[in-house]
Order: C-alpha cells, then sequence, then structure tokens
C-alpha cells in the first residue's frame, strides 16, 4: 500500500466523524490511562505521606524517655515508672497502716539504696538469700523467699519491724539501719532526698507534685484489676469501676495520695488521665493541667486499646 494512503487510512481510523481531530477512541484511551497513572501516583503520595507521618509519630514516641518525676521545693528527683510504681506502693502501705509521711521517706529510701526500688531475685555476697524491694533475709526472719518477693507483704514486713521502736525521733538513716542492720550503715542518708520527695507526694502532703512523662498506652486498661491493686495497696476505698474509668471517693490528703499512685502506675495499669481537686493529669499533656470540671473524687481514666 501506498504511503499516502496508508496515512490517509490510519488518519480516517482515528478520526472522529465529525472531523475534529484528538476526539477519536484511541485517544480518549489516552486520556483516561493518563488519568488513571495520575489517580495511582495521587494515591501513592498520599499513602506514603500518611505512611511518612505514622512513622515520625512511631519514631517521635520511641525517643520519648519514660520517666517520673518527685518535686519538693527546688529539687527535682527521677526514677523510671516501675521504680515510681514500687514507691506509690511503700507510701500507700504506710498510709493504710496509719503511719506518718515520715515513715514512707524511710521506706522509700530503704528500698532505693537496697533494691534501687526494683522487687529484684537475688542477693549479694553479704547476703546471698536477699530478696526483693528490701532485700529481706528468709534465714534472717523475714519471711519465705516467695513472701518476700511480694512486694506489698515486704513493705508491710519493713513497717511492722520499724514500728517496734521510735523512729520518728531517729534520723533517717538510723531507722533504716535499725530495721535492716547493713553492712553499710551510713548509706541509707544518701537517698533521703529523693525518699521524702516521693513520701511526700505520695502520701498526699504535696498535691500535684509528682508527674510522669509516658509514651502512648500500649494495651486497653482493665478498670477492676487496678481496683483490686489499689485497694490491696490501701484498703478499702469507696470507688465504683465503670467500663474505661475508675472513681473514688476520697479527699484531702488520702484524695491526693491515691491519685498520684494512678500516675505513678499510669504506665503498668495503660491509665490515660487520673483528675482531682480540679486538677488533670493528662498522659498527652504529661502535666497537671487545670481540669475543666471539679469533681470531689478521684477519677481514673483508662485507654480502651492501644494508642
Amino acid at each position: 500500500m501506498p504511503t499516502d494512503l496508508r496515512d490517509s487510512v490510519f488518519s480516517l481510523s482515528t478520526r472522529p466523524a465529525g472531523g475534529h481531530p484528538g476526539a477519536g477512541p484511541l485517544h480518549r484511551r489516552h486520556r483516561g490511562l493518563r488519568a488513571f497513572i495520575a489517580i495511582v501516583l495521587g494515591i501513592g503520595v498520599v499513602g506514603g505521606g500518611v505512611y511518612a507521618a505514622s512513622r515520625f509519630l512511631t519514631e517521635q514516641e520511641t525517643l520519648v524517655r519514660e520517666r517520673c518525676t518527685a518535686v519538693v521545693g527546688p529539687d527535682q528527683h527521677q526514677l523510671d515508672p516501675d521504680q515510681a510504681a514500687n514507691a506509690a506502693l511503700i507510701a500507700a502501705v504506710a498510709v493504710k497502716r496509719g503511719m506518718p509521711a515520715r515513715a514512707a521517706t524511710i521506706g522509700i529510701a530503704t528500698a532505693v539504696q537496697e533494691s534501687k526500688l526494683r522487687n529484684i531475685d537475688y542477693g549479694d555476697q553479704a547476703g546471698p538469700d536477699s530478696r526483693g524491694l528490701f532485700q529481706q533475709r528468709p534465714s534472717q526472719g523475714w519471711g519465705t523467699t516467695e513472701q518476700i518477693m511480694d512486694p506489698l507483704y515486704a513493705a508491710n514486713r519493713f513497717y511492722q519491724e520499724l514500728e517496734t521502736f521510735d523512729y520518728r525521733s531517729m534520723p533517717v538513716t538510723e531507722a533504716a539501719q535499725k530495721v535492716q542492720r547493713s553492712a553499710f550503715p551510713e548509706a541509707y542518708a544518701d537517698h533521703e532526698p529523693e525518699g521524702r520527695a516521693y513520701a511526700s507526694a505520695l502520701t498526699g502532703y504535696s498535691p500535684a507534685s509528682l508527674n510522669c512523662i509516658l509514651r502512648r498506652p500500649t494495651a486497653a486498661g482493665d478498670p477492676a484489676a487496678t481496683a483490686d491493686r489499689l485497694t490491696a495497696a490501701f484498703g478499702d476505698l469507696p470507688l465504683s469501676v465503670g467500663r474505661h474509668s475508675l472513681s473514688i471517693a476520697a479527699s484531702d490528703r488520702l484524695g491526693w495520695s491515691v491519685a498520684q499512685w494512678a500516675v505513678a502506675n499510669a504506665s503498668a495499669e495503660q491509665i490515660t488521665s487520673v483528675s482531682n481537686s480540679g486538677l488533670l493529669w493528662n498522659r498527652a499533656e504529661r502535666e497537671w493541667v487545670p481540669a475543666t470540671a471539679e469533681d470531689s473524687r478521684v477519677v481514673i481514666t483508662f485507654a480502651d486499646a492501644a494508642q
């Protein structure tokens, strides 16, 4: 076929009946293909942006160093969340037993020295069978290994011994040594400042003075289980368990003791916020802020899923 004839045939096959070039079936297919490619590319850009944003937020969370801080005057003392939770238990047991904040100061300072406020299952050369928060020894009559490894038992056992003498009139390190009979009797004095700061917050004498900076919750919270742990530490409390919340009718020092116990335990218990007396600790805000409404109860709110 001659070239000019082939060109005529091709031209006729792609030109619309009305004689206007660019509106034939082939052109429409090309235009549709370009539109499809543009949509796909747009979705890719949006999807990539969402992924990048999600990755950025995840990386930002990873960079958050979780910590709890107790403030007394110009002094700040930091603990990891698990350490703060153990300090909260030691303080709560003192409150339950009707002991003054000084008892909690002695208890917390002792546990910092003995175990760094961690429930460890080993001892040292001086006490190979030492265990738990206070490094109590089964061979010295402190209880069985299983009992000593229960922080609630260990704290009660420590206070049981502390109550046998007039610890109120003694320096913290001397009172701690009289209970512990340590090979390093002066070491407890090094931890008196943080012991006092956390005891003051966790026994309710210093409202809103304990703050925890935490990452997002990793699971749903369990208000009923937290209520059980709360009452085990403090004794019977007038509380109400909701689907994603827990409220406790406690005021004054007891209210702040319970509220700051909740903040100290927020990491493990998947707590997102705690409110009391017109103030709100919020995991997202990472500090105490004014609450939208003042409530006479302590209200603890839990995550309903990983966030």
